[in-house]
């Protein structure tokens, strides 16, 4: 079965999706969905149709799945409930705290349109997520530890940019490597904040800036900085050019646990990523989840769903008689 797929939204991830869904075989890009001038925006497949958003309804039977590729903070709230009354969509919300909010207001719209949706798809909220999931079935016993990096934050480099004086930046989220180390002894510690993570900032000055005045207001701000130990480095447009023009990230998940009558027998796992294209390898997860509601709409299927609801082998291209003899 092919799955028709539109794309809402074309900037870095929108063109990760665009890389998976062309090198899947059993997909078809039929349209991009853009707020931009459609005559403006070229894109990489040859022969998809590029649109204004305000003609998507249009398409309402033209495609399986839309694949939704807003920002979490504003665009996803609003696009993905309103896209799920005209289509089967997937996105990847990943503000963890409304969450649960968010999947109260897809699934009511979804569920009264007969649609399906999938919210959270992604590597955290996703991979990590189902880790997570499975570590603690495992070993009920135990502690979970979450670390991010080394990699870009986009959020965290946007909110340096906006800062007086500062042309252009780009900041690193960095483990603590004895932390990672003392939770990987199964001692399992008690790590504050400060004490897992740190940051490091790349930034690039406009001419005039106050270099001691900008790095004061990256370290002390709320909520971005100011819980973590912060290095801030002043180099020039050519150097971050040059040497951090890429969007890597990755990290960990690790679950320290005991089994035994006493706890006596200490048990971790562990499950890591390290990659050199964040949007693109979450483009990779949310086209397999793609598959798995398509196939899932078919058999009646409706509401949302996260990827805590989707059997592996839904994601999969093989047939159960393929994965049984390959995989298993």
């Amino acid at each position: 079965m092919t799955t028709r797929v539109g794309i809402y939204g074309y900037g870095n991830l929108g063109r990760g999706i665009e890389c998976a869904v062309n090198s899947s075989n059993d997909m078809e890009l039929v349209a991009v969905f853009t707020r931009r001038d459609p005559s403006t925006l070229k894109i990489a497949s040859k022969n998809v149709a590029v649109v204004n958003v305000k003609d998507v309804a249009s398409y309402q039977d033209k495609i399986d799945v839309m694949i939704i590729c807003g920002g979490s903070a504003t665009d996803l709230p609003e696009q993905t409930p309103n896209l799920a009354k005209l289509f089967n969509v997937i996105d990847s919300f990943d503000t963890h705290a409304k969450i649960p909010e968010h999947f109260a207001n897809v699934d009511k719209v979804a569920k009264a349109n007969g649609h399906i949706a999938l919210i959270s798809a992604g590597w955290d909220p996703g991979m990590f997520s189902l880790n997570r999931l499975y570590a603690n079935a495992i070993l009920p016993n135990g502690k979970d530890y979450t670390f991010w990096g080394k990699g870009v934050s986009q959020g965290h480099s946007d909110a340096i940019r906006r800062i007086k004086g500062v042309a252009d930046a780009k900041q690193y989220t960095c483990p603590v490597q004895s932390a990672l180390d003392a939770v990987r002894s199964g001692s399992n510690p008690e790590l504050t904040t400060r004490q897992k993570h740190t940051r490091l900032c790349y930034v690039v000055l406009e001419e005039g800036a106050d270099a001691k005045a900008v790095e004061a207001e990256i370290k002390n701000m709320p909520n971005y900085f100011a819980d973590y130990d912060t290095t801030v480095n002043f180099i020039s447009q050519e150097e971050l050019n040059r040497d951090h023009s890429g969007i890597p990230h990755g990290g960990f998940v690790i679950r320290s646990g005991s089994t035994g009558a006493n706890n006596e027998h200490k048990h971790i796992i562990e499950y890591s990523l390290k990659l050199d294209s964040n949007p693109e390898f979450t483009a990779s997860v949310i086209v397999a989840y793609t598959r798995a509601i398509a196939r899932l709409h078919k058999e009646g299927a409706v509401g949302c769903k996260t990827v805590f609801d989707i059997a592996p082998a839904y994601l999969s291209p093989l047939s159960g008689d393929e994965l049984r003899a390959t995989m298993l």
